[in-house]
C-alpha cells in the first residue's frame, strides 16, 4: 500500500523583519502617511533593497524603527502626531546612529532645514527618480549627506546666515499644516477665492486662517506676511 505524504503545514506568512536579504542590500524603512505612496516606493526599489518596515505616523514610525534598526529611514517630512523631525528626535534618543533620508514632496526651506537639525543625513523630493533614490540610501547608509540640488542652498544658507533658522522653527512650529498652505498661497498672490478654490474650502475658512497667521506671527497685513514669507523662501 502506498503511502501518501501529508501535506506541507501552512506557514505563517514572513513580516518585512524576516525577509531573506541580498548580499549588499540595504536595510530600509519606508515612512509615509499614504499608502499608495509606500506601495510605490516598495515596488519601484524593493528590488535593490530589504525593506523591513513601513509606518503612517509618529507612533508607529518610532515602533519599527526602534524595533528593526535599520540602515536607512526613507521619513515624510509631514506626519500625524508631530511630523518628520519628531520621529528623528525621539529615535535618536535611544539610538543615535540610525541615519535618516527625507522624502517628500515639500521643498520648502522651513522643511529642509527643520528635519536636517533634527538630524537627517539627507533630503530629496519626490519626483526623485527609483536609480537616485536607491543611490541616495546607500550614500546616506555611507555616512554621506544627500540633497536635491536646489535644497542643498536652503542648508548652505542656514549655516552662512543668509536665513535665520531658529526664527523659521520658531515661528513656523506655532502655524498649523493648513495654516501654512494658505499662507504660501496668499504669499505667492492668490486671492482670497483663489485659495477657497485651490484648498477646497470656503472663503469664510481662508479669511479665518489668514487672520490667525497674522496674528500667530505678529504681523499686521497681507503686505508684511507676504514680506515674512518670502525673506523665508516660502514662496
Amino acid at each position: 500500500m502506498t503511502h501518501t505524504p501529508a501535506p506541507d503545514a501552512p506557514t505563517s506568512p514572513a513580516t518585512p523583519e524576516d525577509a531573506p536579504r541580498a548580499p549588499g542590500q540595504r536595510r530600509v524603512v519606508v515612512i509615509d502617511d499614504h499608502a499608495m505612496f509606500r506601495s510605490g516606493v516598495r515596488h519601484d526599489i524593493g528590488p535593490f533593497v530589504t525593506i523591513v518596515g513601513e509606518a503612517d505616523d509618529v507612533a508607529s514610525a518610532v515602533a519599527v524603527v526602534t524595533r528593526t534598526l535599520p540602515d536607512v529611514v526613507l521619513l515624510d517630512v509631514h506626519l500625524p502626531g508631530g511630523g518628520g523631525a519628531e520621529v528623528i528626535r525621539q529615535v535618536h534618543a535611544l539610538h543615535p546612529d540610525v541615519r535618516f533620508l527625507a522624502l517628500s514632496v515639500s521643498d520648502a526651506a522651513e522643511d529642509v532645514i527643520g528635519v536636517i537639525r533634527a538630524g537627517a543625513r539627507g533630503y530629496v523630493t519626490k519626483s526623485i527618480s527609483a536609480a537616485e533614490l536607491v543611490e541616495a540610501i546607500g550614500r546616506v547608509a555611507e555616512g554621506d549627506a544627500v540633497f536635491s540640488p536646489r535644497l542643498a542652498g536652503f542648508v548652505l544658507d542656514a549655516f552662512s546666515g543668509a536665513i535665520d533658522v531658529a526664527s523659521i522653527d520658531e515661528d513656523l512650529d506655532r502655524l498649523s499644516p493648513r495654516e501654512r498652505e494658505v499662507l504660501r498661497l496668499i504669499a505667492r498672490g492668490y486671492a482670497y477665492k483663489e485659495v477657497a478654490r485651490e484648498l477646497f474650502i470656503s472663503i469664510k475658512t481662508v479669511e479665518t486662517h489668514v487672520s490667525s497667521v497674522l496674528r500667530k506671527l505678529q504681523l499686521s497685513n497681507r503686505h508684511q506676511l507676504t514680506r515674512w514669507a518670502t525673506d523665508r523662501r516660502l514662496v
